[in-house]
């Protein structure tokens, strides 16, 4: 399913192409952890994600300031719904305005709010899906063959035991894991370069070729996209964690705005939520 995040009213300012963004890394961020839960995982890329799409100038505001005005919105004219009918006029007239009010600005960020919806409910099913975890890649761009800019993120020992990525327990290590992972990008000059216009954003999880794909879930071989793109590389090392050279394949999960690497994803599976 292909979701574009942005709107013609979120595009893209400044200049820049994907083949010049910078391939500086990998970049260490440490996690004071022997493993990242399904939970956590979920919420560093989903930080990551958000960092992305606002970085790149794909969205207006950070996600969580999104996400918090939208269910205000939603809230707010759910109560005025239920306003009684009997009014003055002259009140009648300012609940109808801004009545008109919310509906409008639900309405401009709907569609946006679904794509990133899917984007992470999609994420979360993954990571329900398999016992481990390799990384991710984040691909903003037009297609993942022509992406213009190129996240990839390796986890260190992802390995899963047991719990789910729909746990809402927001830890300590998520959050400080995300935080450095986040200033890592923009020590690195993440966002610095963007171009004009909307894009989509394509996330994939390298994972075991023992993952069994739901039905929703197309696999691609052989995936590559274009050399000209470097990517930005992230290395997310927990403690003690051990180096395994196995097998790794690639989930792609969902389309929002965003691109892969050749070198790392040549050999793997990618599957798309159609």
């Amino acid at each position: 399913m292909e979701t574009n995040t942005s709107s013609s009213s979120f595009g893209c300012g400044g200049a820049g192409a994907g083949s010049e963004q910078r391939g500086l890394g990998p970049v260490e961020v440490q996690a004071a952890a022997a493993v990242l839960r399904r939970s956590e995982v979920f919420h560093v890329v989903k930080e990551l994600v958000g960092f992305v799409l606002y970085m790149h100038h794909q969205i207006p505001s950070v996600l969580q300031s999104l996400e918090d005005e939208f269910a205000s919105l939603k809230e707010e004219m759910t109560e005025m719904t239920l306003q009684p009918a009997e009014l003055k006029p002259s009140d009648q007239r300012k609940h109808n305005t801004r009545k008109r009010e919310v509906r409008c600005r639900i309405m401009k960020h709907e569609k946006l709010m679904k794509g990133i919806s899917t984007l992470l409910c999609a994420l979360q099913q993954a990571l329900d899906e398999v016992s481990s975890i390799e990384g991710v890649v984040l691909i903003l761009g037009g297609s993942l063959v022509r992406p213009l800019f190129v996240y990839d993120i390796t986890i260190s020992n992802g390995m899963f035991d047991s719990g789910s990525a729909k746990d809402h327990a927001l830890t300590k290590l998520a959050q400080s894991v995300s935080r450095k992972a986040i200033r890592a990008l923009v020590s690195c000059g993440a966002g610095s370069l963007s171009y004009t216009g909307p894009s989509k954003l394509f996330l994939l999880v390298r994972c075991p070729s023992t993952l069994n794909l739901p039905l929703d879930f197309l696999p691609k071989r052989d995936f590559r996209y274009s050399k000209k793109v470097v990517p930005l590389q992230m290395h997310i090392k927990c403690s003690k964690a051990d180096c395994q050279g196995n097998n790794q394949h690639c989930m792609s999960i969902a389309d929002a705005p965003c691109s892969t690497s050749e070198s790392s994803l040549s050999d793997a599976i990618c599957a798309s939520i159609q």
